[in-house]
């Protein structure tokens, strides 16, 4: 028999249930045993009687009673995510249960590598939101790298496969806020502009973009997409710029930036589609505002209403604005609390 032993809750092994813990770190030990454990008192943290569904946290300490040759705990898994990441990445987390997780995305975080990007993307960091799970959350859907908000991710193979069809056959509601150039005219509209990729330069095509094609062009195009986005203009500051809400209907690459653009009101710190120009005063082009307005892009997915895949409740996944475009919509005096959650319902403006 070994000795009793105190092991030290780890980074990236907190907020899980003991049973589960013990077992990850033991095992051979079946869950009726560390059950019957946890009664006799055997099985203590810092000191105190505890139960398996107790739920541990870093730097607590888990007394091990006495277990027999062999059974010694194996390392505990390390994950490649530094701690100040792991950290950062559990800081963005605004919803979890044992099947889904749901992230605030913070602008300028790749949601994968590729090219030009760096090792530090949504699903590398993700090792570090594995919490109780043996495997790390899985992507179903993307943001651009300077789009922030709502992001969810599945627990387990099957639930991805429940979301992805989800996404795939648009039985989801997503709704994004944004910051854009003037005021469009009418203040609430559909744009169905087609999409067509435009290579970039360099070998791996850095820099490509997405080229607008007119509806009655889109048969005659090759390799044009048809692409839809729905607007509603919920507030503006005069003519110079107004917070828009947009939905993608289609889910086309780099959609809601382009069609923006297109009918000439680029989203707000948009230098890839909306220009370079530092003023706007609403009846020119460009797509920074100058002053102390941020440079970086204003589009923020606000909202994500999709079926939960295993319990079948209604999911409204709300994320709050990034700090910059907080301070965007401070200047201007716009308030969250003055529009609905959902300005595309029938009565809204």
């Amino acid at each position: 028999m070994s000795r009793v032993q105190t092991v030290t809750v780890e980074e990236g092994e907190g907020d899980q249930r003991l049973d589960r813990w013990f077992k990850r770190r033991f095992p051979q030990i079946s869950q009726g045993r560390v059950e019957k454990m946890c009664r006799k008192g055997e099985i203590r943290v810092d000191g105190g009687r505890v139960k398996g569904a107790t739920r541990l946290e870093v730097g607590q300490q888990v007394r091990i009673p006495p277990l027999p040759e062999g059974e010694a705990p194996p390392p505990p898994k390390r994950t490649r995510v530094s701690d100040a990441d792991a950290k950062f990445i559990r800081a963005c987390v605004i919803y979890r249960d044992d099947h889904v997780i749901a992230l605030n995305k913070p602008p300028g975080l790749p949601v994968q590598g590729g090219s030009g990007q760096s090792d530090r993307h949504v699903d590398a960091l993700s090792e570090a939101l594995m919490f109780e799970l043996d495997e790390k959350p899985r992507l179903v859907h993307r943001l651009d790298k300077d789009t922030s908000g709502v992001m969810i991710m599945a627990r387990t193979r099957a639930v991805a496969q429940a979301l992805t069809a989800n996404f795939r056959h648009r039985e989801t509601r997503k709704i994004y806020w944004a910051a854009v150039a003037g005021v469009p005219h009418p203040k609430n509209g559909q744009i169905k502009f087609g999409l067509v990729k435009a290579g970039g330069h360099g070998a791996r095509g850095e820099g490509e973009k997405m080229i607008a094609v007119h509806p009655a062009d889109i048969d005659a195009t090759e390799g044009a997409k048809r692409a839809t986005t729905d607007y509603a203009v919920l507030a503006q500051a005069g003519s110079r710029t107004c917070w828009a809400a947009l939905i993608p209907v289609t889910g086309r690459t780099h959609q809601l930036r382009a069609h923006m653009a297109e009918i000439g009101h680029p989203i707000v710190g948009d230098g890839k589609y909306g220009g370079s120009g530092q003023e706007n005063p609403g009846d020119g082009w460009g797509a920074q505002l100058g002053g102390d307005i941020s440079k970086k892009l204003h589009l923020h997915a606000r909202s994500l209403t999709v079926e939960h895949p295993v319990t079948k409740a209604i999911l409204n996944l709300v994320a709050p604005l990034p700090e910059h475009m907080a301070r965007t919509w401070e200047t201007f005096q716009w308030s969250p609390a003055d529009v609905p959650d959902d300005p595309f319902e029938e009565g809204w403006g």
